[in-house]
């Protein structure tokens, strides 16, 4: 599965790019998200309660990113459990522009699943992910703009 986007936010770049490394900000943002910790500059760990059609499943996962390009270009890798539910796994490549003040961000998004997630078809699975990351920037946005203000 894959997902793209792009995100016009009205803040400079700096502060999106600082925002999106600040674990508080981002455990706001995450649908979901019950817990959020900061183990290095490249490494988080998460715990998400999700509901994908039937299956509700509280998933713990970890993240790991490369911001080698960083503050214009970053990626990031992950996986997550959710027990029974199942398992997903993948990644993202995020770049930041800015443009007369505000940033456009760009991502595209790959993830797998399986267990009963995956049972549930990809027509579902994909609807519910581009809700859930409609949701992140949608608050990500208020967030920033909250915080620029």
């Amino acid at each position: 599965m894959e997902l793209n986007d792009e995100i016009t936010i009205n803040a400079p770049m700096a502060r999106v790019y600082e925002a999106l490394n600040d674990p508080e900000i981002l455990q706001q943002c995450i649908p979901g998200c019950e817990e959020l910790i900061k183990h290095s500059d490249t490494e988080l760990e998460a715990k998400v309660v999700l509901k994908v059609g039937p299956v509700k499943a509280r998933f713990k996962g970890d993240v790991v990113l490369d911001t080698s390009g960083a503050p214009e270009a970053f990626s990031l890798t992950g996986q997550g459990n959710g027990g029974a539910a199942g398992h997903a796994k993948g990644g993202a490549d995020v770049t930041l522009k800015e443009v007369d003040g505000a940033t456009i961000l760009t991502y595209t998004a790959k993830a797998e699943i399986g267990g009963k997630l995956a049972q549930l078809g990809s027509r579902l699975i994909q609807s519910t992910a581009k809700k859930l990351a409609s949701k992140f920037f949608k608050k990500f946005a208020e967030v920033v703009d909250e915080v620029e203000a």
